[in-house]
C-alpha cells in the first residue's frame, strides 16, 4: 500500500498553531514511508472563506518546511461538489439514508429535552427529496463500530447509541461528514491524521466508507493543545495564530520543533534537536493520547536557544525584516536612509545573546539610528532622581576628556565619577543609560556608547541634562 496522507484545513481565518503540528505530522509520516502529502483546502463555507487566508495558509505551510511544489494540491473542495452528491444519491438509493422534514424544535417537542439526539422519526415516513428535507444517514440498530487508530488503540461505540446524523441539507448541499468522506475516497487517503477533536465524528464517517463499499482508512487522532488552563487552544481566548509567532520573531526551525514536541518527545531525554533527527525518530504509535500544553514561556526559551545558535551571518539576515519592515511587520522608529549596517553589525553580537524573539532586536538598537532616543518615563522616573543632574554634568566632563573612545575608558571614567559620589558603577551608570538609550535596559552601555560615537553621546546627556532643569 502506498501511503497517502492529507492536511484539510479551511480557509476561514489565521493558521492554528494545532493545525501546524498536525501538518508536520502527517508530512513527517509521508516522507517516512515514501508516501505522498495532500494539501486540500475545504473551502464549502463560502460566507467565511476569504482567498487572503488560502494564501495565509500556503505562506505558513512554506514558513515551516511544508514547500508548495513538494505535494499534492492544493485541492479544493468546492471542486468535488458533484462527487459529494453523488454519493449521497447513492446511499440514498441503497436505503442507507432517508429524506427528514423535522426542525430542532419539532425533536424537542417529542423527547421533551434540548439535548437528545434525533429520534428517527422519518426513518419510515418514506419522504422523498424537497424544499426543507435533510438526507439522514440510516446507522445500525445493532452491533459495534470499531476504530483502528494508531494513536489511541481500538475505541468501540454501540452503533444503536449513534443517532442517524445529517449528511446533506434541506438545499441538496453535503455536510462536512460526507463531504470529508468522499474527498478521502476520491483522493486515495490511506491514513487519517487529525485533531482528538474529530475524534466523535469517526464512527459516522466510518459507517460511511462501509456503505460506499471502500475500506476505512487508518486512522490517528492526535492530542488536543491545550493553555496553561488546560483549556482547549481557542482563537477568541488564546494567541494561537502562526503568523503571529512568525511576525514577532520565533524562528521556523524553532515552531517546527516545538510542535513536534507536543505529544511526542525524542529520545535521550532531549527537547532541542535537529529536524533531520525529529524526521528519523518520530513515531504515530509513541504520540501520547493526553492533552497536551502550548507553553509559550518554554516556546520562547527555545527560540532564545536557536537565536544563540546562528552564526552572525544567519542571525543578520534573519533580523532583516525587522530592521526594514514588512507587509506584516511594522517599520521601525528610524528612516532607511539612518540605518548604518556597520553600526548594526558592531552591536549585533551584543543584541544576539540577549533577545528571545527577532521583534525585540528593535528596542535594542534603536538608539543608534534615532535623532534622539525616544524616553522611556517610566525609566525616566527610576533613573533621573535627586543627584541625577550633577552625575549627568561629571560624566560629560569626564568622557570629553578622555584621549580614546574604548569600552574600558568609559567604563573607568564613569566608575570614578560614581566614586566620587559613593555610587556602585550600576547606579552611576544607571542615568547615563537612560540619557543615552531613552531605557533603562539594553545592551552593554559602554560598547553602545563606543557605536554610538563621542559626540552623539555627549549630545544625549545634555538634552537629557537640559530636561532636568
Amino acid at each position: 500500500m502506498t501511503v497517502r496522507v492529507r492536511f484539510a484545513p479551511s480557509p476561514t481565518g489565521m493558521f492554528h498553531v494545532g493545525g501546524a503540528r498536525s501538518a508536520l505530522q502527517n508530512w513527517i509520516y509521508a516522507k517516512q514511508h515514501s508516501g505522498a502529502f495532500v494539501l486540500r483546502i475545504e473551502d464549502t463555507d463560502a460566507a467565511r472563506n476569504r482567498p487572503e487566508w488560502t494564501e495565509g495558509i500556503l505562506n505558513a505551510l512554506d514558513w515551516i518546511g511544508i514547500a508548495r511544489g513538494t505535494y499534492e494540491g492544493p485541492y479544493f473542495q468546492s471542486a468535488n461538489a458533484g462527487e459529494h452528491r453523488a454519493a449521497a444519491e447513492k446511499l440514498y438509493a441503497a436505503g442507507r439514508a432517508y429524506y427528514c422534514d423535522c426542525t430542532r424544535e419539532d425533536v424537542q417537542a417529542r423527547t421533551g429535552s434540548q439535548y437528545q439526539g434525533y429520534d428517527g422519526f422519518c426513518r419510515d415516513r418514506g419522504l422523498t427529496a424537497g424544499p426543507g428535507r435533510a438526507l439522514r444517514f440510516r446507522t445500525p440498530d445493532e452491533g459495534l463500530t470499531v476504530v483502528v487508530d494508531l494513536i489511541r488503540g481500538e475505541p468501540t461505540w454501540e452503533n444503536k447509541l449513534l443517532e442517524d446524523f445529517v449528511i446533506a441539507r434541506g438545499d441538496g448541499s453535503p455536510v462536512f461528514l460526507l463531504a470529508n468522506v468522499v474527498d478521502d475516497m476520491t483522493q486515495g487517503i490511506t491514513h487519517v491524521i487529525r485533531a482528538e477533536e474529530h475524534l466523535p465524528n469517526t464512527p459516522k464517517q466510518q459507517l460511511l466508507w462501509d456503505a460506499l463499499g471502500v475500506k476505512p482508512p487508518i486512522w490517528a487522532h492526535v492530542p488536543v493543545v491545550v493553555n496553561e488552563k488546560r483549556q482547549k487552544l481557542s482563537k477568541r481566548r488564546d494567541k494561537v495564530a502562526l503568523e503571529a509567532y512568525r511576525d514577532e520573531g520565533y524562528l521556523a526551525d524553532t515552531m517546527r520543533n516545538y510542535l513536534m514536541l507536543l505529544g511526542w518527545a525524542p529520545s535521550g531525554n532531549r527537547e532541542i534537536v535537529p529536524w533531520s533527527v525529529i524526521e528519523e525518530e518520530f513515531r504515530l504509535e509513541e504520540v501520547n493520547p493526553s492533552p497536551a500544553f502550548f507553553d509559550e514561556k518554554k516556546l520562547r526559551a527555545f527560540n532564545g536557544e536557536y537565536i544563540r545558535a546562528l552564526d552572525a551571518a544567519a542571525f543578520s539576515a534573519a533580523c532583516q525584516p525587522w530592521l526594514t519592515g514588512t507587509e506584516t511587520i511594522p517599520p521601525p522608529p528610524w528612516r532607511p536612509e539612518d540605518f548604518d549596517p556597520a553600526a548594526f553589525a558592531a552591536v549585533a553580537p551584543l543584541a544576539q545573546t540577549r533577545i528571545a524573539v527577532l521583534s525585540e532586536i528593535v528596542p535594542n538598537v534603536d538608539f543608534l539610528f534615532v535623532p534622539s532616543p525616544e524616553i522611556d518615563e517610566a525609566s525616566w522616573s527610576k533613573a533621573m532622581k535627586d543627584g541625577a543632574a550633577d552625575l549627568l554634568d561629571a560624566a560629560a566632563a569626564a568622557f570629553g576628556a578622555l584621549p580614546s573612545w574604548d569600552a574600558e575608558s568609559l567604563k573607568g571614567a564613569l566608575e570614578a565619577v560614581g566614586a566620587a559620589r559613593d555610587l556602585k558603577l550600576g547606579k552611576a551608570q544607571a542615568p547615563v543609560r537612560v540619557a543615552v538609550t531613552g531605557r533603562s535596559v539594553g545592551l552593554p552601555l559602554f560598547e553602545s556608547l563606543v557605536v554610538l560615537g563621542k559626540e552623539r553621546t555627549l549630545a544625549r546627556i545634555e538634552a537629557a541634562r537640559a530636561r532636568l532643569i
